[in-house]
């Protein structure tokens, strides 16, 4: 069996679609197994870009069936609005399955998550969320009232189950944010229609995913975020409502650890982040404006400013730790070369000690001290169509074996430009 996960390193946008649809094309399965509509992949695919939200990055990819888990929260307009676009610019949508298990985000989910961003922000404790409402269909998961799948599609429970949370979620929205109610009917017959669309993709998908292990396929498991917005190993609370770790490959499509072959690492040449939390190594100068700049860094779901810094290898030796990693997959090395000078982050003094753990303490965190070592760029040597590591500069090499050095694991693939072609394996 060959079970494959790629998983984010930093806080995301690190570039994983572009790597999952390299690796799609030897893979049968391509699996969707945690977050929601608030993360994107964009990928650029024989020269066409396309933004994926919730759908793998496999649909590109005509020998690949394409799963979305029961790790994944869903929200069916989005959904159905993304398999209209996938449609639109004629690529195959059939071979796509949905979970039963799968939760579904529903209207007051994102209510809650608005006004509760709101609320947190009047208060200046807000996390930067979406507001897509992820973390409030978590939160119904965990306290077990959420509708899933199976429910969408069932029109008497869909109805019965509205109906029992309506009630509870409207006296919240009312009376502890202001907000305005809710009405039943009219999200029933709304997502009814949202439900006969969706119905000839749900089923079991748990025992296709394990047919096809068991078969000797190669099933890719695509992550959502990154480790460090994991929810018990990330930068809590500035995270995601999910495990996007490898380990969450486990609970959120149902396999076990000794069904992983390998588990690939994805990461940038330089380090960025999207909402608020902690980051030790953020340029906040003119040389973070021009990372963000050459590096294009803009949400693909939100179109936010990223915030920039230096490459924290400490960081993804933490990251490597909790996800087992087998191997790095980095982009933006091209990007980084552009710099006359390059920083990277080897280690963390806290308190003018070094330290050999990553704090969970934000208040640790703050006080932590990036110890730097400084690298040439290679600026004069346009990087983009090289598809050989010995071809690469010099000092493009020694930062690169340096990063290799410090988190101890080898780097396979190397991004040198936005397309898939643009990579040279190692």
């Amino acid at each position: 069996m060959a079970g494959i996960i790629v998983v984010g390193t930093q806080w995301g946008d690190e570039g994983k679609g572009k790597y999952i649809d390299i690796l799609s094309e030897d893979a049968d399965y391509v699996v969707r197994f945690s977050g929601g509509n608030n993360a994107g992949h964009t990928i650029v695919h024989e020269g066409v870009k396309y933004a994926l939200h919730l759908i793998p990055s496999g649909i590109l990819r005509k020998n690949s069936t394409c799963i979305i888990s029961n790790g994944v929260v869903i929200d069916p307009k989005v959904l159905l609005g993304e398999l209209e676009g996938l449609k639109k610019q004629n690529v195959e949508t059939a071979t796509l399955y949905i979970s039963d298990r799968a939760h579904v985000i529903m209207p007051w989910h994102i209510v809650l998550d608005e006004l509760q961003e709101e609320s947190r922000s009047k208060a200046g404790t807000n996390l930067g969320t979406t507001k897509r409402g992820i973390g409030p269909a978590y939160t119904d998961k965990a306290e077990r009232c959420g509708i899933r799948m199976c429910d969408l599609i069932d029109p008497e429970v869909f109805k019965e189950k509205v109906y029992e949370n309506i009630t509870i979620k409207n006296a919240i929205i009312e009376k502890v944010y202001g907000g305005a109610p809710l009405d039943a009917d009219k999200i029933i017959e709304e997502y009814s229609a949202y439900a006969e669309q969706l119905k000839p993709y749900v089923r079991d998908v748990n025992s296709i995913i394990h047919n096809a292990l068991e078969e000797g396929r190669v099933v890719l498991f695509e992550g959502a975020q990154a480790t460090f917005l994991d929810i018990d190993f990330g930068t809590y609370p500035y995270v995601t409502s999910s495990n996007p770790i490898a380990g969450g490959v486990c609970t959120g499509a149902g396999v076990g650890p000794k069904m992983i072959s390998e588990v690939l690492g994805v990461m940038k040449a330089y380090t960025t982040r999207v909402g608020a939390g902690p980051f030790v190594t953020e340029l906040l100068d003119e040389t973070g404006d021009k990372i963000r700049d050459l590096g294009h860094e803009y949400g693909t779901t939100t179109g936010r400013p990223r915030r920039c810094g230096w490459l924290d290898a400490f960081m993804l030796k933490y990251a490597a730790r909790i996800n087992g990693l087998t191997g790095l997959c980095m982009n933006h090395l091209d990007t980084i070369g552009k710099l006359d000078t390059i920083k990277l982050c080897v280690g963390y003094r806290l308190d003018g000690k070094l330290i050999d753990y990553y704090p969970a303490s934000l208040k640790e965190l703050e006080r932590c001290e990036p110890v730097y070592e400084e690298f040439e760029g290679w600026k004069d040597t346009d990087i983009s169509k090289l598809r050989r590591f010995d071809s690469l500069p010099n000092a493009a090499k020694l930062y690169v074996r340096r990063i290799e050095e410090v988190i101890g694991v080898p780097i396979k693939y190397l991004g040198v430009g936005p397309g898939r072609e643009q990579v040279i394996t190692m």
